[in-house]
């Protein structure tokens, strides 16, 4: 079993004892204080060693013990112990590896100087009380400081030899605040404001040292900030990059913790218990800018981020963090980035906490229940919405632009769908909620919020499941434009089993009639209505407004010329196909092996032609099915059967699909 030590003085160096503590190696932690040994896990396969140890006994150390690596997680003002684990490295030939802790962002409100004296000269030249959190070591420097006595607190550690140390330096009693940290942000806002500090006296401990919590607590406090500057550093690794080394070289695993996190509509009353314990123990909170901002504690690490790729980039990159929290809108499996998200984080421990979703919120709000809503999502994405609402007597949305809510209800108008009831829920949970509710008509030129929830009610939904509009139902043209006749289409289409997010071809489109029950069946999906002839594309047109259809494109053209630039589809029919049939079906096949086709002949040319395709092409599915269709025709008093031609009808499938 290999053999590390780490010299320790930092919580990443905490850290990293306890991530060593689970792997197959022997540790060895050196700390200076009995303070710091409390901090450490011993047991198991961790050694803990307490007390400043002299360059020579370090050297003598790791001679007798032979470590493949010596650490150094010092602090980073604790420069005489750095050299010292440096030089006896060097001297008994251990590979040495030092981990730097990253200097902190410098707003241009805080006064920084190189060391403590420099500090007390500063403050010297100033009023107020001083609030010191550089620990003990210092507070004879800082004793010169004009009304030392008077103006100065001292934060320290709760140690005897602290405590003495204060006493030496001629810190009052009354003004000695000996506690442990961590320190939270509202922790040190309060003790600011309770001792009346102008001032605070700070080392820039990095995020890990609380130093962005301090500087945000004087800001609450209306105290000013001297920052003691670093003395300078050997060069080294960051804590992600130890990580790495350690996992390359000795084959360790150190999974990160991420907690995907629905927060429900938003504010905090809204989140469930376990979605704020989530958060109150994150080392850093990822999401959206709006949430982090109703979500983040005082001094709370934050990335904001809703790109599923640049948020795992910043986890494998940041791996100080060892409990991070994704934060996502809503609940975690309705309409969030948890589905791309999961695959990215595939190297980490990822657990998954359900939120209140705006559906459930905007419902209850309106004392209705949910199981019999539609939902469709409009924010980000293109969907044509008329279709679920002629179809669903409930449609919930979610709704992103500025004025997505306006365009919402300006297409459902002039689509004929006017009088549909909308109700539309505006920042949600937050004190400023608001709930309208209206025809669309009435609400599309009124201002709602970038983001909101609509709920749409359709007291007369078009509930037709199945295909089978009459032929009465579409725009002829006096009959001189060819139609498939209801009969055959309802066949046709039965043989064509169509989706919901078909990509459909009509070939030969005519008026449109096979093309817009295909447009009504796949409404997830898109028709391509192909046609040569310019007064069909015109009726074909005015077909497809009659019918509301937006997912039907018309184009016009000879196919398959007019074919080639269009999606690869999921299902063609062909009605006509002005003597290209082998050549249409050699692009079908060529765009999708999978594609299902129907075609329809009346000819015996047409028949003869189809049936040589069969035997020609490499279908693995075919067949063919004469129809006759006779149709009653009144003769005075009497009704007559009169017989229409024959309709032959092939399917035509190469293979399916897997």
């Amino acid at each position: 079993m290999c053999k590390i030590c780490i010299f320790a003085g930092t919580t990443e160096a905490r850290w990293l004892v306890e991530l060593l503590g689970t792997q197959p190696v022997t540790v060895t932690a050196c700390v200076a204080t009995e303070y710091g040994e409390t901090l450490l896990p011993e047991g198991g396969n961790v050694t803990v060693r307490a007390g400043r140890i002299p360059v020579g006994e370090i050297i003598e150390m790791l001679s007798e013990t032979k470590f493949e690596l010596v650490i150094d997680a010092t602090h980073p003002y604790a420069a005489s112990i750095t050299e010292s684990v440096a030089r006896a490295c060097a001297e008994t030939g251990t590979e040495y590896l030092r981990l730097l802790r990253g200097e902190s962002d410098k707003a241009s409100d805080l006064t920084c100087v190189p060391n403590a004296e420099e500090a007390a000269l500063f403050l010297s030249q100033t009023e107020g009380n001083i609030l010191l959190t550089t620990g003990s070591k210092d507070l004879k420097i800082y004793s010169k400081v004009k009304g030392f006595t008077d103006r100065a607190y001292s934060r320290v550690l709760p140690l005897d030899a602290s405590l003495a140390l204060c006493r030496e330096a001629g810190v009052q009693p009354s003004h000695i605040l000996a506690m442990q940290g961590p320190f939270s942000e509202e922790m040190d806002t309060a003790m600011l404001r309770a001792v009346s500090a102008k001032w605070l006296v700070t080392k820039d401990g990095g995020e890990a040292g609380g130093f962005s919590a301090k500087v945000a607590a004087a800001r609450k406090a209306g105290a000013s900030v001297l920052v003691i500057g670093r003395p300078k550093q050997r060069e080294g690794k960051s804590f992600s990059q130890v990580l790495e080394i350690l996992e390359r070289r000795f084959g360790f695993k150190f999974p990160q913790s991420v907690q995907i996190v629905g927060i429900g509509p938003g504010s905090q009353s809204a989140m469930t218990q376990e979605a704020r314990r989530a958060i109150e123990e994150a080392d850093c909170l990822i999401g959206a800018r709006r949430m982090l901002d109703a979500a983040a504690r005082g001094g709370q690490k934050t990335f904001a981020a809703i790109v599923p790729q640049e948020i795992a980039d910043f986890i494998y990159t940041h791996r100080e963090y060892r409990r991070c929290a994704v934060l996502m809108s809503g609940d975690t499996g309705f309409f969030s980035g948890m589905k791309k998200l999961l695959p990215q984080l595939s190297d980490c421990e990822v657990s998954v906490l359900p939120g209140l979703s705006s559906l459930s919120y905007l419902c209850a709000k309106l004392q209705t229940s949910y199981e019999d809503v539609h939902v469709v999502s409009l924010h980000g994405r293109a969907h044509d919405i008329t279709a679920d609402v002629r179809a669903n007597a409930r449609v919930f949305a979610l709704v992103g632009g500025e004025h997505g809510v306006n365009d919402l209800c300006r297409t459902l108008a002039e689509n004929g769908l006017g009088t549909v009831t909308v109700s539309v829920g505006e920042r949600l949970s937050y004190e400023d909620e608001t709930i309208t509710t209206g025809t669309a008509e009435e609400l599309k030129d009124k201002a709602f919020a970038p983001l909101s929830a609509v709920l749409i009610e359709n007291e007369h939904p078009d509930a037709v499941v199945t295909h089978g509009l009459p032929d009465e139902a579409f725009l002829r043209a006096g009959g001189v434009v060819p139609m498939t006749k209801s009969e055959v289409r309802a066949i046709a289409l039965s043989k064509l089993r169509l989706t919901a997010r078909a990509v459909c071809y009509d070939i030969g489109a005519g008026t449109g009639s096979v093309a817009i029950e295909m447009a009504l069946q796949a409404k997830c999906g898109h028709v391509y209505a192909v046609e040569r002839r310019d007064d069909a594309v015109e009726l074909l047109k005015k077909n497809q407004a009659a019918f509301h259809v937006e997912n039907l494109t018309v184009v016009s053209g000879t196919a398959p010329e007019a074919c080639r630039d269009l999606p690869a589809p999921t299902h063609a029919f062909i009605g006509g196909s002005a003597g290209n049939l082998r050549d249409i079906l050699s692009i079908l096949l060529a765009k999708n092996p999978h594609v299902r086709i129907v075609a329809t002949a009346i000819s015996l040319e047409s028949v003869a032609e189809l049936t040589a395709c069969i035997k020609d092409f490499a279908f693995t599915e075919t067949e063919v099915v004469s129809v006759q269709i006779a149709r009653g025709k009144k003769a005075g008093p009497y009704h007559l059967m009169a017989g229409q031609n024959p309709v032959y009808i092939f399917t035509m499938q190469a293979e399916e699909k897997p």
